[in-house]
């Protein structure tokens, strides 16, 4: 435990029911502008990704809130509820270094972390039982350290003998929360709640609830699983029971991607210019290229989708005969699947002015340590050449260095905020991200 702050116990100190810490950032991007830029402090704000009287609020600040402003509401419908608003772009850079400055914190505490997204993550301190006395006192330590690095951010902390239930303890005290759950007062801490208040039971699972009779969470947790599962269909139900009995369901921790994505919403002026679409696309493969080299991984399947404005849209998937990293070479297998449809739609081109948003998404990944090359398509020299470049990229900035396909419209793509990417944003064996391109700005 080599640098770690550690605080042993006797074996009458330690509460062995509560082991898993949830940690959740309080109005996360809001509170980072807020950090960033002191003279927003107290003030309603709303977090938009670009600067347009009808952008989206993706996050407003804890003042903002007060009035109702929320999530996913148009400015102007915010200005409506709260005139005195402050709309502020997005800094996706500045966030994710944010990110991994907390993630450092709380690996100082514990080496089992899982960041569960870009302003969560959950602790896992069942193989720390003889070493920390209280885990009260420790989720203390958290917050007073990141109030040294970060003066304006808070944090909700829960503690549970599980993750969903630590979670869920995140969520009945906000902000600057810290509220454990254990099997002396999870009763009491259920009796207040409503069934859309567990994280995981929407609308159409609390109809199903509803319809054998359960009607709280309280009821829930007494119920047999067999009711459960006849109101989940199945497994899921055997879950649901474990869940709230303290048993671990949702603490499995896979490293490895499964899939990656890069979408992106188009704007007006984008989707006037079949050169930006052209471009965008283009741009998402770059995006996913980097990612890939970055975890040193092939792909061998690659899908796209394209969505309109009047809701309909059209989707590909292509299987790859041999592992690809190159964004060009994803680019040209979906264009020959793109040109395929248009010629069996007789469309002039699927990149219409009505095109609302695409992504790329790759899966089925290969290794690059185990990569077999083919003795009549030698890719290695260009393997090594495209390494070479992100190193360059990431030693002197992502913008030193261009490959020629992104000299076209090389700005279309803004940068977003990425919640899939938190993996890529792990720490190596030296100790820092593998992916630094992560936390630079656009230009």
């Amino acid at each position: 435990m080599k640098g770690k702050k550690t605080y042993f116990a006797n074996s009458t100190g330690i509460n062995n029911d509560a082991l898993v810490m949830y940690f959740d950032m309080n109005s996360f991007f809001a509170s980072c502008e807020q950090q960033r830029y002191p003279e927003l402090r107290g003030k309603p704000i709303g977090v938009i990704t670009h600067d347009s009287p009808n952008a989206t609020v993706i996050a407003p600040s804890v003042e903002a809130k007060k009035f109702g402003v929320k999530t996913g509401m148009r400015l102007g419908d915010c200005k409506l509820l709260c005139p005195q608003i402050i709309p502020v772009t997005t800094h996706p850079g500045w966030y994710r270094q944010i990110h991994v400055d907390i993630m450092a914190v709380l690996h100082t505490y514990c080496d089992d972390v899982i960041a569960k997204s870009i302003d969560e993550a959950v602790i896992n301190f069942s193989s720390y039982r003889w070493v920390y006395k209280d885990l009260s006192e420790v989720a203390r330590l958290i917050k007073a350290d990141i109030t040294k690095k970060y003066d304006y951010l808070k944090c909700s902390i829960g503690i549970a003998p599980n993750s969903f239930l630590a979670k869920l303890a995140t969520e009945l005290q906000k902000p600057d929360g810290l509220v454990i759950i254990n099997p002396i007062n999870i009763d009491e801490r259920l009796a207040g709640l409503q069934l859309t208040d567990l994280p995981g039971i929407a609308a159409n699972n609390e109809r199903r609830l509803k319809m054998i009779g359960i009607t709280t969470p309280l009821q829930m947790r007494h119920s047999s699983p067999a009711l459960l599962r006849k109101a989940f269909g199945g497994i899921v139900g055997d879950y649901w029971h474990r869940r709230l009995n303290f048993g671990e369901v949702d603490l499995l921790h896979n490293p490895e991607n499964r899939t990656m994505s890069a979408t992106r919403t188009v704007s007006r002026e984008q989707r006037e210019s079949r050169q930006m679409l052209e471009s965008m696309l283009i741009s998402l493969c770059t995006r996913l290229e980097q990612r890939m080299v970055k975890s040193n991984i092939f792909c061998r399947q690659v899908s796209f989708f394209i969505k309109y404005k009047d809701a309909t849209g059209w989707d590909t998937a292509v299987k790859l005969s041999d592992p690809v990293q190159d964004a060009m070479e994803l680019r040209s297998y979906i264009k020959e699947r793109i040109i395929e449809f248009e010629r069996s739609r007789n469309l002039e081109t699927v990149f219409t002015n009505k095109v609302l948003s695409m992504g790329v998404a790759i899966q089925q990944f290969v290794k690059g340590d185990v990569l077999q090359y083919s003795l009549f398509d030698n890719k290695i020299k260009k393997d090594m050449i495209r390494k070479t470049m992100y190193n360059i990229k990431d030693r002197y900035g992502k913008n030193t260095v261009r490959k020629g396909s992104e000299l076209f419209n090389p700005h279309v793509m803004h940068d977003a905020i990425g919640f899939g990417s938190v993996r890529d944003m792990g720490l190596g064996g030296n100790g820092e991200i593998r992916n630094k391109y992560l936390l630079e700005e656009d230009d």
